[in-house]
């Protein structure tokens, strides 16, 4: 079955071409890809799109449809990984990026916040020392004790982030491609590359996320390749879940789309190693663990309409890869890696490496997201 989300009809994109060699190449036209794009050719550059499929015909229309702030890592977790005052700016960027898309996608982004969601006491007490985290550090966040809705029960509590969203991805995703062709980008979509030295064009971005794994030999082990499974069900005739609901460290996330139908992905644990791949296609494992959880979130059985699998990129750190690739004297640049979170982080991060790509190395995204940082 195809993904719901790239079901919506695509918006009109401008036929445009670039003349003779490209300022940049970008290989990859998914959230990173267009972000980036949009962003160049705002700045005056020549740019060219390479995509084997098409605009978000890979994880940027194949996810679960969150739009949240932050990162991979629980808040309290960065701090101590990566210090409090860069994790605090970090976390501050993906709120301001949050609010850059909501100016951009139109209808495809709502606002109605999220539910980080506790399954058992130990991760009750996990995201408590997030919440308590974002409390000092000024960040929003309130506490629940008792989750409304269809999850009244069924969960220990939970932090309820107000500014968070849902995405219709592949929607917003092809908006920012129209945008980056209307401001002079090049789209070429069913060209799949294979070998980036013989793109013609004068810098090279690589963003694939998860896929094209290879393609930047230099990088091929830090950024490893995942699976993720989605199922979608028939409308109900009721809301349960008003907002992107998420648990079990993440395993699990679900939201009711405006028409009704329940949106649930996750239980990669089920398989996690097997979960480990390139391969974009469903296993009967998950799908069944995935359609039971369905029929207790549902509170009966409900048709399941739609199946699909996408992949993303894992780092060890659990933080995006950003910047030039260490050893290619700076014509090979790469960003992804978002570890589940690509929708936010990958819009973010194209227009970061953009901006350095147009001569702004200011932010200290730049520096944290380095790929640099793996090559000690």
């Amino acid at each position: 079955m195809n993904p719901y989300w790239l079901e919506d009809e695509a918006p009109p994109r401008a036929s445009t071409q670039v003349d003779d060699r490209a300022d940049v190449a970008i290989v990859g036209a998914g959230v990173t890809g267009c972000s980036a794009a949009l962003r160049l050719a705002e700045g005056g550059l020549r740019v060219r799109v390479h995509d084997a499929r098409g605009v978000a015909s890979g994880a940027s229309g194949r996810n679960g449809g969150f739009a949240l702030r932050g990162g991979a890592a629980r808040y309290d977790v960065a701090r101590e990984t990566y210090g409090a005052e860069r994790a605090r700016a970090y976390w501050q960027w993906t709120e301001e990026a949050l609010d850059r898309m909501a100016e951009l996608a139109g209808d495809a982004l709502r606002r109605p916040g999220s539910y980080r969601l506790a399954a058992d006491e130990e991760e009750r007490e996990g995201i408590r020392l997030e919440y308590e985290a974002l409390r000092e550090d000024g960040l929003d966040g309130d506490w629940l004790d008792d989750v409304p809705g269809g999850a009244a029960g069924k969960f220990l509590g939970a932090i309820s982030h107000p500014s968070d969203g849902s995405l219709q991805p592949a929607r917003f995703v092809r908006r920012l491609a129209a945008r980056a062709a209307d401001a002079g980008a090049e789209f070429r979509e069913h060209d799949r590359v294979e070998d980036i030295e013989a793109l013609d064009a004068d810098r090279v971005l690589v963003a694939t996320d998860g896929y094209g794994h290879g393609l930047v030999p230099e990088i091929a082990d830090l950024v490893w390749p995942t699976r993720g499974q989605v199922i979608a069900s028939a409308p109900l005739d009721r809301v349960l879940y008003d907002r992107p609901h998420y648990a079990r460290q993440g395993f699990d996330y679900w939201q009711q789309l405006p028409d009704g139908r329940i949106l649930l992905g996750g239980f990669r644990d089920v398989s996690i190693m097997d979960e480990l791949t390139d391969v974009e296609e469903t296993t009967p494992a998950i799908q069944a663990s995935l359609e039971s959880f369905l029929h207790e979130l549902a509170g009966e059985e409900v048709e399941v309409t739609h199946r699909w699998a996408g992949i993303f990129g894992l780092t060890q750190d659990m933080l995006p890869l950003v910047g030039a690739v260490p050893g290619r004297d700076g014509r090979v640049w790469f960003a992804g890696g978002y570890s589940g979170h690509g929708n936010v982080l990958g819009f973010a991060c194209g227009e970061l490496v953009a901006d350095a790509l147009l001569g702004d190395t200011s932010s200290p995204q730049l520096e944290l997201l380095d790929p640099v940082r793996f090559s000690d």
